[in-house]
């Protein structure tokens, strides 16, 4: 087991946390990941107070080890922050400017506070706010991205912060991971490999466009703009081409059957139904290592198995 800062700081075995991605990052996706050693991690934009405050106690009888949750400032919900930081080792923000008032709400429940960040003056805001951890995201990056840069831009540019630094975008195989930690860097976020995890949320037919699809065949856009205007994000360039064809509703979600419109920000989860090839396929250029459906542990192994 590599030790790190972060591992040191975090209180986990090994030097990886899962992405926090809004409705594939399930509670036994979350656990898998804290269990084979790294730092498991839900989405947790839009869910409801009394949902999170099930899923996290699911994931304390789960699991013995830290897990935090992933926070987007656009949906920021303070009650459902105070029942995060209360229970979780980590609490993350993403997609806004460092903010010390919520880092002390943090810090204020004895839990870690992590800021995303997509520029060197971000990761400079986030340490004079008092977090505990930056995320360095590249341009490389699925989902949403915040800044221009790539992963190792950033990296070289952050040599001489204080704080532990953890790196996301486009890491898929061992051989991208060690080169990431071979730098500032004392973690790597993992999302789209996980993706394919046998405990994912995400539609089988969603996990089967990533087995089959390349770095090259992804793109960033900000046209899956429903419900979250402005903000470019990284997906597979087939489901943008099938949205702008699709017809209004593209699918339908939950047992209520509600309709998802065309553009949406959600990801086909398990629970949808319908044209899920329209709905936002969200994938890295780590989707090059996303070959087969594979238990998390595994991914974990694989992907840390030469540091």
């Amino acid at each position: 087991m590599a030790k790190t800062s972060f591992t040191e700081l975090v209180g986990c075995a090994r030097p990886l946390q899962l992405a926090g991605m809004g409705g594939v990052s399930t509670v036994e996706l979350a656990a898998a990941v804290t269990n084979a050693g790294g730092l498991g991690m839900l989405g947790v934009a839009g869910i409801p107070t009394d949902t999170l405050a099930e899923m996290i106690e699911t994931l304390d009888a789960t699991t013995d080890g830290p897990f935090g949750a992933n926070f987007l400032m656009p949906f920021l919900d303070p009650e459902a922050l105070s029942i995060a930081a209360e229970h979780c080792a980590v609490v993350e923000f993403f997609y806004g400017p460092p903010d010390r008032g919520l880092v002390e709400i943090v810090h204020a429940k004895s839990a870690l506070a992590s800021w995303q960040v997509g520029s060197v003056e971000e990761a400079e805001a986030a340490v004079e706010a008092g977090c505990d951890l930056i995320v360095a995201q590249g341009i490389e990056a699925g989902g949403h991205v915040r800044g221009h840069e790539t992963r190792q831009t950033l990296l070289e540019a952050m040599t001489d912060l204080p704080t532990p630094i953890v790196v996301a975008g486009g890491l898929g195989s061992a051989e991208a991971v060690s080169q990431a930690l071979d730098s500032p860097a004392s973690a790597v976020r993992i999302g789209t490999r996980f993706l394919a995890g046998t405990e994912s949320g995400a539609h089988p037919a969603y996990v089967d466009a990533l087995i089959a699809a390349k770095a090259g065949d992804t793109v960033i856009t900000e046209e899956f703009d429903v419900g979250w205007p402005n903000a470019p994000a990284r997906v597979l360039r087939a489901s943008l081409e099938a949205a702008r064809s699709a017809n209004d509703p593209a699918a339908m979600v939950g047992e209520e059957r509600w309709p998802v419109p065309r553009f949406s920000t959600l990801p086909p989860t398990k629970n949808a139904s319908g044209n899920i090839a329209a709905m936002p396929h969200y994938a890295g250029f780590s989707v090059d290592g996303v070959t087969k459906r594979q238990p998390a542990a595994e991914i974990v192994s694989e992907l840390l198995s030469l540091i």
